[in-house]
């Protein structure tokens, strides 16, 4: 390793941002070098799925530029560039051909889509949108188009339906699960976001598998496995998004569901780091912003000296439906007990309870929201 070199945070999404934030708190001199693939343009990962509702492009929803945020972070940022791998012996990188010395590095590269088979084939017609650059790309494929069939019913494809119609499109869901977000809900709270979604004019294709999605004229054909046809203008696949650990994998690094790391975030060699997507930590693979914000407060700690081992509240996720306000908080505490659910209509007040009785998660709909607080003072922590 060459003398003073850098911290090094590969990823400039919420997670590599966030952590050197939080760092530069703490540790004002020490030198940090961040690697974009990307532009390095900071903005909120949430709020892609809330701009065709406000009728913002993906210039209006960055925040600010990478080199305002070398400027605030006292920091160098590349953007544009590949880190092709990771030599943990030596502490380098190869970045673009060239080796870069690391003090500690940071892995904070996210997740990525995964493809339906037809992706290629498609081009345009089929997108997926995973970061600012893809959001830019959708919106120019949906130029003067109006029907969008989304592929997946999970929580992005539900975000991206609810945001879609309430910008004046076309939507139809298209998934092979049995309800929406069948990983997070149970079906009475499910039925009721599906509702109101439909309400606002998305149509649903649940329980069905894709038989072929075509070309045809300018747009698309699909045909489900039921012998349905549908056509639309354009294809927006949300199956779902795996964590980004090639890199570290090739690295000879322990790699799971992400890239493995104990409770300080280090991953199986003492200088390397993961936290975000592409991170498991303690077995979980938590792909939220507010796990990802309290582990950039924990690991910045541990960088600057202080070493620090995270802990997991329960922490409840809002889901961006405003046809049907919806929070849940999925049992990650027990795997063993059943769902409990009452209400009416839109207002569904679903909770998972053990054996003894003991509140594990919950998922509440309309205007059982108003109970959020309350209950999750009563869960047990994700990670104590």
């Amino acid at each position: 390793m060459a003398d003073n070199a850098p911290l090094v945070i590969i990823g400039t999404g919420l997670a590599g941002y966030n952590l050197a934030k939080e760092f530069r708190k703490l540790d004002t001199e020490r030198p940090l070098l961040m690697i974009s693939a990307d532009d390095g343009r900071f903005y909120s990962k949430p709020l892609l799925s809330t701009g065709f509702a406000k009728g913002k492009d993906a210039d209006e929803l960055a925040m600010q530029d990478a080199a305002t945020m070398a400027e605030q972070l006292n920091a160098k940022v590349l953007t544009g560039v590949q880190v092709s791998a990771i030599d943990p012996a030596s502490r380098t990188l190869t970045v673009e051909g060239r080796s870069q010395p690391y003090s500690d590095l940071v892995l904070a590269t996210g997740a990525e889509v995964r493809s339906l088979p037809w992706r290629e084939a498609l081009g345009e017609r089929l997108l997926s949108i995973n970061d600012l650059g893809d959001y830019g790309r959708f919106r120019a494929a949906l130029k003067g188009r109006n029907k969008v069939v989304i592929v997946g019913a999970g929580l992005i494809g539900c975000e991206f339906a609810n945001d879609l119609r309430l910008g004046g499109f076309e939507v139809t869901v298209v998934a092979s699960d049995p309800w929406l977000m069948p990983q997070l809900l149970p079906e009475a709270a499910a039925a009721a976001v599906q509702s109101k979604l439909e309400e606002l004019g998305v149509r649903f294709y649940l329980g069905c598998a894709i038989e072929s999605i075509a070309l045809e004229a300018d747009g698309l054909r699909v045909r489900l496995d039921s012998g349905t046809e549908l056509v639309a203008d354009q294809g927006l696949s949300a199956i779902g998004l795996a964590p980004r650990a090639a890199l570290a994998e090739a690295a000879g690094l322990a790699v799971g569901r992400g890239v493995q790391v104990d409770r300080q975030l280090r991953s199986s060699d003492p200088h390397i780091y993961a936290l975000g997507d592409c991170a498991e930590v303690a077995g979980l693979n938590l792909m939220y912003v507010m796990p990802l914000m309290t582990a950039a407060r924990a690991l910045a700690k541990t960088l600057s000296g202080t070493p620090t081992e995270l802990s997991y509240p329960a922490m409840p996720i809002m889901v961006k439906t405003p046809a049907c306000p919806l929070v849940v908080t999925p049992p990650l505490s027990s795997a063993e007990g059943s769902w409990q659910c009452s209400g009416e209509g839109s207002d569904v007040r679903a909770v998972f309870v053990d054996g003894s009785g003991q509140l594990h998660g919950y998922a509440l709909t309309g205007a059982a929201v108003a109970e959020k607080l309350q209950l999750t003072r009563e869960l047990p922590a994700w990670l104590g």
